[in-house]
This record gives C-alpha cells, structure tokens and sequence, in this order.
C-alpha cells in the first residue's frame, strides 16, 4: 500500500510535474510489481513535496480521511500480517513517518465496527493477527534489536532461477523518475521485523496462523484435491492436471465464505488456464473511441493444449452485445471472433479515477467508494468468455485492448479507452504578457471519429481581448487534428487568470482535451485534462536577449523564458563540449543538469571560462549523488540536502541593495506570493566567503537558511546557484518568480 502516488518528487527522466508526475510513478509501481509478483494499492492522499514532519503531513491529508483508506483497504484485503516500512519517529521524511501513525491507527480500527461503519454496508471488520516492523538502520554501525524475528531475503530459487534480493534490483530499477536504478544482490541478506502490536512471532512472521484450507469452512475436499494436483503436477505436460483442478473449481462453488470463493476462484481460473495453454485475447481496432460510435473487436481464442475446450458464447456487456457459439478450439489452431458494439451516448471518459474530480486540499476527491485503492481504472470495456471444459463452465472476463507492432519494440499492447468525441487543447498552459502587445494563442482540435465538425471560442477574464470570436472546425477522420489561432490582447487593468477553450459540436459543449505520457518503461498513459491555460500578466523588464539553456533532468522554464522574449538555444553535448559560448548573454543549467549530462562535468572549465571573460552562468539545483555537486563553481561550496518546503515561508532580504533584487525589477515580498510546493531544496550548507548570499527562506521553527541563492563576479561575469524551485514556478505562471529569474539572467548587463 503506497500512501501517495508520487506527485510530489523529482522528474529524473522528463519535464512533467504534479499529477503527470503521480500517473507516472503509478505506473513504474505497477511494473515493478509486475516483477516481484505483489498486488499494489493507493490511498487518496497526494504527495504534496518534502514534509519535515507527520504532523504537518496528517493535516495536510486529512487525518481522518486517510484513515478511513488504510481501514477499507485491510478490510478489503484481510492481510493476517501487517508490515511497516517506517515507524512514528524514524522515517526521515513526514509522509513516511505520518504512513506509520496511520497504519498503527488502522491496524486497531479496522476490527472496530464504531470505526467508519458506513464501510460495513459493504465489507465486514477485520483484525490482523500482528504488525511488524521491517527494521532498517540510517547508518550501518548501528546496533540492530534483539528478539526480532529474520528473514534471509538473499535465499536463491530454484523455479525463478534468482534470489529475490536479485528480483528486488529488477524490480526496483523501474523506478526511473526517481533514479533508483538498484543492484541485483545477490548472497545472503537478513532481514529484521520488530513487534508493533497484535499477537507476537517467534521465529516466522506467520507463527500461529492457519494458512491452510481449513481456515474456510468445508474447503477440506478443496484443498485435498489441490494437494492433490500438485503432487501429480508434471510441467512437461501441465494439462494432464486439468480434471483434479476443475474438480477443486467445481467443490470451490459450493462454499459460502464468499471473500475466499472470490479470490481463489480468480488464481484458480489463471492456474486453470496456464494448465491449458489458453490464450485468449480481445483486441479493438483501435485503442480510442468516442460515445455513440460502433467499436470493432476481435476476440482471438487458442489451445494450446489437447485437453478438450468449448467456447459456449461471448459477451461485450459494454455494447450489450452477446454472441452464442458452442465452438470446441482445435489443438493449437487460432480462433477469431470477429465482434462489433456500439458504446453507449453514457458512457464515462477514460479519466483516471482520482483526477475526476477537484481534490480537497492534498487529497483526492473520489465518489465511487469502491474504487479506492485501486491503482488504476478499471478496463474500460470487456469481453466476458464462457467457457466449458469436462463439462464443467468457466466464466473468463478478458480486458479489451489495442495491440500494434512497432518496428523497434516489437509487440506492443496499450489500454482501449473511451475518449471525446472532440478533443480540444491549449498548446500553451501558460501564456505570460509583459506588456500589452498581442500574443496567439493555438487551440488544437482533435477527433475522436469521423465527420465531427463545430466551432471553438475562449473564455477569458474581463480585461482581455479576444479575436476572433468563434473559430470552425471540420474534421472528416478519426483522429484528424486541425489548429485555430486566436489573438489575445491585455487591455489596462487585466488581471491573470484562466483561459478555457471550448468546442460546441452537435449542441454539446466539449471541454477536455487528450494528454498522452509515453516512456518505454511503462505504458502509455492517457487523460482528459480540462481545455484550461493561464494568462499571466507581469511587470517585468529584461536585459540581455540571446539565452543557451542546458537541459537536465527536464523541466518546462524554456518555454517559460521564451514567453517574456528571450531567444533561447537548446545545447547540445557537442554545443557544451565545442561552440562558441561567447554569444550568450546569459548560459542556464537545469535542475539536476550536473547529474545528468556527463559532458557538461567535463567541460566545466569551458563554462568558467566563459564567466571569467564577461558571461553570467546561472545554475539551478544539483543533487549529492555520486560527488557530483563538487567542483561546479569558481569557488567552492557545498551543497547540502537543505530546503524550504512550505511554499509560503517568509523570504527576507540580506542583502537588499544587490542587483538581483534590484535590476531590472524590484523585488519586493510580494514577488513570493503565489509560489507551489516548496520555496526551494538542495540549498548549500557552506561557501567560499568571495560568494554574495541575498535572500533567507526558513520552514517554521528553523533558522534562516541564505544558502538557497549564491552570486560571486568571477572576472568579469557572474556564477549564480540556485536551489530556489524555479523549474516548478515558472512553468506555473508565479510573477514573482519570473521577475526574480529574470534580474539573475540580467545581472551581467
């Protein structure tokens, strides 16, 4: 169980933050746990950035409201054990010591029919036999407790071929957004748990609990006839089980204990179909579709095996579609149905469930109860396939999905998914006006069929012009993009706020539009976003005009700096390793660009040159992985794990005369109003005297921390670092920050 979905943390592989960055880190949960063979499930609670404590944690979730997660979901999953990763005091992190309050709390609650009754409408109370904790240590010389219970997670096995501290690397390294690429260890490796509460182990987490099909009453004859299949398993001929297993299938439907029916009937129907070489598989036409239009499916059936199949029928409960066959499957011959629905006016996008609605403060609002938990959306549509094998019927519910090839990849499958039927999108999420002149603003329009047309329109703050006041549309493919330019112009008085698009087609309002998230590591990932972008105005001046920027771990300011009329180059290796630097104005390192741009730490000295001959090099925040924040200035500093992470901490000037706060814009305290997340991380600690500090951030009850902002005149430019968290202000459209970013890339004119 993961209390959040990441939304909070760093992007090592890409620009995408916020709920971009948790539907990414879903995913890469989820592909680990493909690995490592574990369900996964989520509370409703958001990561909002670094917490320094759980108290500030549980009333930013909600304390209650998380709660109540943790409880449904060990009602729903009835573990025996409970194992926690932190405990209330040792977590390093608010969020990871808030997750062990909450599951301590939980671990009594869910056994309290007063706790969250409204759940037992659905579920029954459940009481874990014990919680554990799963000991580690901050530091390698500390002292581990006697009496815990050890598990050696080094043991190597045979079947899988690996130890599981070896499936633990793989599995792990699919955390890419993180940059936790891990080692495969291999060897012995101990592991620690330490009793929290419950019944005490002694010598094995499961001490004392029945494990057995007795614990499920009459699953006696059930389990004798499993032990029986395992002992006459034979895998070069796995269906030669198949009659003992339909057995058990058969004794399994007439017991009560409706939670066990459920779960094993599911693992049994995959043991079931393994035994058999079953494949079976629904592939769309297409991986979108729109309501109202007719979905083409083909559901592909093969046995592999010569253990008689029959499909009895198939149904697509979606397009009210039924199919009656009674075809029995030759040995290893391909079936296709070929089968066709139309989906209904009603049904719901393929909106990830937690993003339907606006959340409530750093918790998502979620109304289907039973949904909660889940990790990800149901299948949006599915092919149920009757089944008869020695008489005996199966039911199988086989997920719709789209499949293609790709030539480098190969065989590649992604969700089928209900879409829009127009798609509308503003290019820009941020549209920054530094005075009045007019700027476009590109609506893009795509289908979600054939022969959709309409018009589109913005809807704006008072203050703003629009031209024209309706654009048309016609779009005569599935999938056909067409673009409409709108001038947009500020008028005295105009004040930021939110532009939406919107697309009237067939007397109905279209306001989302498509977002697609694609790393190989993961599948693709699709939402809905609302048609909305910001329209910011500011006051701010500029000097200096030609911009390199050096990509890092991918961030959005870029685009940020070209908005207030920068031109700005993207550098290359080659660029950092050989061009003329002397054109610049102004040299950027993104966030974490010293971490990941092996060539910009050999060409350090090419950079310094650069400063010491008239440039200003600005360099956003690195991290201490690996020494690689050592040596990246004219002096030396360090950069430590610091940071400010309550985005309204109070800034004080230190040094109010400098020309950062200065030139061209005046900063004021109002310049950090409006600021997301944070202030700022990865501050230094220490620093060479020759650097100037100029502002101070601190969370509440710290010192001022200075180190957030370093400049020194290095010749006869200037080096700046910066842990400030501009990479999330500016692409969110903060004034202040673009006029503070701004005054840092002047300082040399």
């Amino acid at each position: 169980l993961a209390m959040t979905r990441g939304e909070g943390g760093q992007n090592l592989i890409g620009p995408e933050q916020g709920e971009l960055m948790g539907m990414i880190r879903t995913q890469e949960l989820l592909a680990a746990r493909r690995i490592d063979g574990a369900e996964q499930l989520f509370t409703r609670a958001i990561d909002f950035g670094y917490s320094k404590n759980s108290e500030e944690t549980l009333r930013m979730w909600g304390r209650e409201r998380t709660l109540s997660d943790v409880v449904w979901i060990i009602r729903k999953f009835r573990p025996d054990v409970v194992i926690s990763r932190f405990t209330p005091t040792l977590g390093g992190h608010g969020n990871h010591t808030a997750s062990a309050i909450l599951v301590e709390e939980a671990f009594h609650a869910a056994r309290d029919p007063s706790r969250f009754p409204e759940q037992l409408r659905d579920l029954s109370v459940w009481h874990p036999r014990r919680l554990v904790w799963n000991v580690f240590r901050f530091r390698q010389n500390e002292p581990i407790p006697t009496n815990l219970v050890t598990l050696d997670v080094g043991t190597y096995t045979p079947l899988l071929g690996r130890s599981f501290t070896e499936i633990a690397g793989l599995s792990r390294s699919m955390h890419k957004s993180q940059g936790f690429g891990a080692a495969e260890n291999r060897g012995s490796l101990l592991n620690y748990f330490q009793h929290v509460a419950g019944d005490s182990a002694r010598g094995d987490l499961f001490d004392g609990i029945d494990l057995g099909w007795s614990r499920v009453k009459g699953g006696e004859t059930v389990g004798r006839l499993l032990e029986e299949a395992n002992g006459r398993f034979n895998p070069l001929e796995p269906s030669s089980v198949l009659p003992v297993l339909l057995k058990a299938y058969a004794e399994l439907q007439k017991l009560s204990d409706s939670y066990w029916v459920d779960l094993k009937r599911t693992e049994l129907l995959d043991v079931i179909k393994a035994c058999s070489g079953l494949w079976i598989d629904a592939l769309a036409a297409d991986y979108l579709a729109s309501p109202t239009l007719e979905v083409r499916l083909t559901v592909m059936l093969l046995n592999r095996s010569s253990f008689p199949v029959t499909v009895r029928s198939i149904a697509v409960p979606l397009g009210q579609k039924d199919s009656v066959l009674n075809v029995q499957l030759a040995t290893n011959r391909s079936t296709q149905v070929p089968l066709s629905f139309r989906l209904p006016d009603t049904v719901p996008y393929s909106q990830p469930y937690w993003l339907l609605e606006s959340p409530e403060r750093e918790s998502y609002h979620v109304l289907d109860q039973h949904l909660i938990g889940m990790p990800e959306n149901p299948p949006a549509a599915v092919a149920n396939v009757s089944l008869l094998l020695n008489d005996v019927p199966l039911e199988l519910e086989i997920p719709v999905r789209y499949r293609w090839v790709d030539p480098v990849e190969g065989e590649l499958y992604r969700p089928f998914l209900i879409a829009p039927a127009v798609m509308v999108n503003i290019r820009q999420n941020v549209t920054v006006f530094a005075d009045l002149k007019t700027k476009e603003i590109e609506v893009s329009l795509r289908s979600g069929g054939a022969e959709v047309s309409g018009s589109v329109y913005l809807e704006v703050p008072k203050g703003w012009k629009v031209m024209p006041d309706r654009g048309q549309f016609e779009l005569t493919e599935k999938s056909q993009e067409q673009v409409i330019t709108f001038q947009i112009t500020p008028t005295d008085g105009a004040m930021s706020g939110v532009v939406r698009a919107v697309a009237e087609t067939n007397g109905r309002r279209m306001i989302r539009g498509i977002q697609t998230i694609e790393y190989k590591h993961i599948p693709p990932q699709v939402l809905f976003p609302l048609a909305e972008g910001k329209l910011v105005r500011i006051d701010v001046q500029r000097r200096g005009q030609n911009v390199a920027y050096i990509m890092g771990a991918g961030d959005e300011i870029p685009a940020a700096l070209r908005q207030v009329g920068y031109a700005l180059m993207l550098l290359s290796d080659e660029d950092i390793k050989g061009s003329d630097l002397s054109r610049f104005d102004a040299i950027i390192a993104g966030v974490r660009a010293y971490n990941t741009r092996a060539a910009l730490r050999l060409s350090q000295k090419r950079f310094l040159e650069y400063v010491e001959k008239g440039g200003t090099y600005l360099v956003q925040y690195v991290t201490t992985q690996r020494g690689e924040s050592e040596n990246i200035g004219p002096y030396p500093f360090n950069v430590s794990r610091e940071r400010v992470t309550v985005e309204e901490a109070p800034v004080s000037f230190v040094n109010p005369g400098h020309p950062i706060l200065t030139v061209p814009n005046r900063i004021t305290e109002r310049d950090f109003e409006g600021w997301i997340q944070e202030r700022g991380l990865y501050f230094a600690d220490k620093w060479d005297p020759k650097y100037a500090t100029v502002v101070a951030s601190n969370d509440p009850g710290e010192e001022k921390k200075e180190g957030g902002l370093l400049v020194t005149r290095y010749g006869k430019g200037y080096y700046i670092y910066t842990g400030y968290a501009f990479f999330r202000q500016l692409p969110a459209g903060v004034p202040g920050a673009y006029r503070l970013f701004v005054n840092m890339i002047s300082i040399g004119k």
